[in-house]
């Protein structure tokens, strides 16, 4: 039985580190601690719950159990009450608010530090704020009030949002810049399905969006996939030569760029899609917050990578 008096952030927090960075390691220079120490704080939660919380995955990395997770999705909301009730006391001292939170998807983590800049620029008397996260972390804080607007590439359906374009998103898919399909023009589908295709995770918008490309060009053809846990894995995967990936363009500019990368021209490709900014349809903005709502709009995709 879990004793919740005796619980604490800093292990749920090395939990978290551990779970993400998929390593003791990685997990103990994230928090700034030994490995050792990130290991008894893991070790004390697990004697607290009284069952594992993490177990090695299918490449060795951590990855939790279910009770672990079961601890990171309340992590994840005493996190935003946390920051819920930072902002609230930042803005009764203050007199007002004048600060926004912008919340954005991991794949926007290429241009949302350039957009923050852009926005700070433009409203000195503002502090913008930025946080990064998964799409349910992202959904999660918009419901919850711990974020002013989310920056998406699917709007949610089954919460009321207000949904508005602000640029475009495309898909491409990547191979390392000797591969054979490269130099095609285009690559027929019967040359990718040849190939491996390197996927995040079941369930991420590019894993689904990747499945519906191959089956809408493949007409029932099986392919071989191997799911990754993160863009940035899938990217070192394709430049080592494992396979291939569809993936946004968003996320592989600096590669294209500098040839460690290529695209493979292909009929359907680049999938374009959009970008959107999503805020709550039930809630009504601050004036700060809506002074850069309306600014990002008006910015018309013009921070995004070309």
């Amino acid at each position: 039985m879990l004793h919740m008096n005796a619980l604490t952030l800093r292990q749920l927090r090395a939990l978290r580190a551990v779970a993400t960075q998929g390593t003791l390691t990685a997990a103990a220079g994230d928090l700034g601690l030994s490995p050792p120490a990130v290991h008894g704080q893991i070790r004390t939660l697990e004697d607290l719950v009284g069952s594992p919380l993490l177990r090695r995955g299918a490449h060795g990395n951590f990855v939790p159990t279910h009770e672990g997770q079961a601890l990171l999705d309340a992590e994840s909301q005493i996190n935003i009450a946390l920051e819920t009730c930072a902002r609230r006391v930042s803005a009764l001292q203050g007199g007002q608010t004048g600060s926004v939170a912008l919340g954005v998807i991991a794949t926007g983590k290429y241009f949302a530090p350039r957009l923050v800049a852009r926005l700070r620029r433009a409203f000195a008397d503002i502090e913008v704020t930025l946080r990064i996260g998964s799409r349910d972390q992202m959904l999660l804080a918009l419901a919850g009030n711990a974020v002013d607007m989310v920056v998406l590439g699917r709007p949610p359906r089954n919460m009321p949002v207000v949904a508005d374009p602000i640029g475009p998103h495309p898909y491409i898919i990547i191979a390392p810049p000797d591969h054979p399909l490269t130099r095609s023009d285009p690559a027929m589908p019967a040359d990718l399905f040849s190939e491996t295709f390197l996927m995040r995770e079941e369930g991420s918008g590019t894993h689904i969006l990747t499945t519906r490309f191959l089956d809408r060009i493949g007409d029932g053809i099986l392919w071989r996939a191997i799911e990754m846990g993160s863009n940035e894995t899938i990217k070192q995967a394709v430049i080592a030569g494992l396979g291939i990936a569809l993936i946004s363009a968003h996320t592989v500019t600096e590669e294209l760029h500098s040839g460690r990368l290529a695209s493979i021209r292909a009929i359907g490709l680049p999938i374009q899609r959009t970008w959107y900014l999503i805020r709550r349809q039930d809630g009504e903005m601050g004036p700060a917050a809506r002074r850069v709502h309306d600014h990002i709009r008006a910015l018309s995709g013009s921070f995004l990578p070309q």
